[in-house]
């Protein structure tokens, strides 16, 4: 007969490994501040549409705390197990002024992944915003605090302290790979993912895209603006047309 003192306590899956899944890193690259805020002049619309329309997270995330937000500044990514906010009281240790910390809790309903306590915390360390593809608590004392905080909704239900989780390795949130540096830009629209190495290019098109369609727009404004290029589209393409 096997002794008590021989049999293990828990099974041995349930413990927390290091390495991938349970990891940090504690820097990462950062663009230009002067650079990275000359998107600031762009509507999030505006740059998906740089980034074939591929790089928008999903509309379900939303600015929760007032439509005048807006945010711009380098990812620090957050990687949470659903139910458990270990690492993103870790990453207010972590993120630099301006950095957005941008949270994968897996669009997890059960839990909130962050509320007003560090949502206070977050402000004072000088954190640009939260991004959350996940839920939060303790709306009615955030807004009030003025700090942007982008989410898939609110529940009551508070989160474990427990782990695992990684900070600053690339993850999913909202559909898009998010890398730690990419460029987040949030407002009222919605929130798009510039990728660091390709943040130039993209600045450059939407400038160009600025000048060129500047009279277009004037004169949308003015209702002055023809259809005629639906029109040679469709003949294009081969549509029939029936009286």
């Amino acid at each position: 007969m096997e002794s008590e003192a021989s049999v293990p306590s828990k099974p041995k899956s349930a413990e927390i490994n290091p390495g991938p899944g349970f990891r940090i890193q504690m820097s990462f690259e950062r663009l230009d501040a002067e650079f990275m805020a000359q998107f600031a002049e762009f509507d999030s619309p505006d740059i998906s549409d740089q980034l074939n329309r591929l790089y928008a997270l999903t509309s379900a995330i939303q600015c929760l705390t007032g439509p005048e937000h807006q945010v711009v500044g380098p990812a620090c990514t957050v990687k949470v197990y659903p139910g458990d906010n270990l690492m993103v009281h870790k990453a207010l240790d972590i993120a630099a002024p301006g950095d957005v910390v941008v949270v994968d809790a897996g669009a997890s309903r059960m839990n909130a992944a962050l509320g007003s306590l560090i949502s206070t915390k977050a402000q004072h360390r000088g954190i640009a915003a939260f991004i959350v593809d996940g839920y939060v608590r303790d709306l009615p004392e955030i807004v009030p605090l003025d700090f942007p905080v982008f989410a898939r909704g609110t529940t009551p239900i508070g989160p474990l302290h427990r782990g695992p989780g990684e900070i600053n390795y690339p993850i999913c949130c909202g559909g898009v790979v998010v890398n730690p540096g990419d460029i987040v830009v949030a407002d009222g629209f919605g929130v798009v993912i510039v990728p660091r190495d390709n943040a130039v290019d993209i600045l450059e098109r939407l400038q160009a895209y600025q000048v060129k369609n500047r009279e277009y727009f004037a004169g949308v404004k003015r209702g002055i603006f023809s259809n005629k290029w639906v029109d040679d589209l469709l003949d294009e393409t081969g549509c029939i047309i029936t009286p």
